[in-house]
């Protein structure tokens, strides 16, 4: 579920960009793109089922805002649409090299909305198989990528700290810590499903499957990094992921194993936009109560995401950066502030204060983003002890929470 469009195009680039660095590269984007997940997942489970129920550790209100925001990132404004620009550039423009991203994208979409606008087991079957033989492929490409190297030359030279505040950043891409505090209700479903209903039993196996897929996932991740640091290929503003990963598979298998790679990750990315426009369109329709139809919502998602989808996955990766810079710390923020003392601090008050305070720094984060510059308070936030390794919201939201704690036990002994 978590092995989508932007955790196969990230890495490769992340290693060219970092060269000889790329072990701090790695680092950093395990952090984001596979740690944090991990710890979205064990705040779920701490809270409940859902994501509601992690949500409302802070208030209702936040929950359902913060599920809007998260559905809208991982939906139909980012990740949907990038997986179509993916299929389309890796999976459909090397067989089809005149074929225009616009019928990409009708192509694409008209199957996407064809199987969730009723879900079929057609998914499943394509999952089961697929999911183990891209696997498979991925772990050839970096076995014998790292046997035999494309390259012994480094196309970047850069410090550790940039390395690792690269692929810490980068990790945003992959949406994975949004991704995790939804996809822990379809998991603890289907765990119970097979009958771990005891909470203690259906804590074990979501937990044990947690830390294998993250295992798996650093392994690829990792691989993925040094093959695009070993790739000799040339570094350029202009670099494009889907031909950086084209390129790599073509030296290493051939031509054929990168049509078995683009088939592979064009159907990876199908499945995808199938599950997360089945999300979409189940969520919004549960929050409107049932007053907007599940098949209205997957036709506007369908439509939205082809037409961004049009604009390719460079575009989306780019416009995502600020929004996602803005949205990951205060989900980081409520994940980690309910596993530390979610079972110490029993009211919701101190989990609010702790949002506020990322919420705070990265609204001046996001206005930056677009040039709009507040000069006291940026100076403040980059004067701000860890701001260089880009955890510049720790540190307010932890004087947030002790704020918000304090007075909340000083009103109560009032009221006592």
């Amino acid at each position: 579920m978590f092995f989508g469009a932007g955790n196969l195009l990230l890495p490769p680039l992340i290693g060219l960009s970092s060269g000889s660095q790329w072990d701090a590269a790695i680092l950093g984007f395990g952090l984001t793109g596979i740690l944090l997940p991990f710890l979205g997942v064990l705040a779920v489970i701490n809270s409940g089922e859902t994501f509601n129920d992690l949500g409302n550790r802070s208030h209702p209100y936040i929950a359902t805002v913060l599920g809007i925001v998260i559905m809208l990132g991982i939906g139909p404004l980012i990740a949907i649409p990038r997986t179509a620009a993916t299929t389309f550039e890796v999976g459909l423009l090397p067989s089809f090299p005149s074929l225009s991203p616009i019928w990409g994208s009708i192509l694409f979409f008209t199957v996407t909305f064809a199987l969730s606008i009723r879900p079929s087991k057609v998914v499943d079957v394509i999952g089961n198989f697929l999911t183990p033989f891209l696997l498979i492929l991925l772990l050839g490409l970096i076995i014998m990528g790292t046997w035999y190297p494309i390259s012994s030359d480094y196309a970047a030279h850069i410090a550790k700290i940039d390395a690792f505040k690269l692929g810490f950043m980068e990790g945003y891409q992959t949406l994975d810590v949004l991704a995790s505090v939804i996809f822990t209700g379809i998991i603890i479903s289907a765990a119970k499903a097979k009958g771990y209903e005891k909470l203690k039993e259906k804590n074990k196996i979501v937990t044990s499957a947690g830390l294998l897929a993250a295992v798996f996932l650093f392994l690829i991740y990792g691989g993925l990094v040094l093959l695009g640091a070993t790739s000799g290929f040339p570094l350029t503003d202009e670099v494009k992921r889907a031909e950086l990963l084209l390129y790599i598979s073509h030296q290493i298998f051939g031509s054929y194993g990168t049509i078995a790679i683009s088939l592979s990750i064009a159907l990876a990315c199908l499945t995808t936009a199938i599950a997360l426009t089945c999300a979409v369109g189940t969520f919004f329709s549960k929050l409107s109560g049932n007053r907007i139809s599940y098949q209205w919502i997957v036709t506007i998602c369908c439509i939205l995401s082809g037409i961004l989808a049009i604009t390719g996955v460079e575009y989306i990766i780019k416009i995502a950066y600020p929004f996602l810079a803005f949205i990951y710390p205060i989900v980081i923020t409520l994940v980690l502030y309910v596993l530390i003392f979610g079972r110490i601090v029993s009211t919701n008050i101190p989990f609010i204060g702790a949002m506020i305070g990322t919420t705070l720094v990265s609204t001046i984060y996001l206005l930056s983003s677009f040039d709009l510059h507040l000069q006291g308070a940026e100076q403040l936030v980059h004067a701000i002890p860890l701001a260089k390794y880009e955890l510049w919201w720790v540190l307010p939201s932890l004087a947030f929470f002790l704020l918000f704690l304090f007075v909340d036990k000083v009103r109560n002994v009032k009221q006592a």
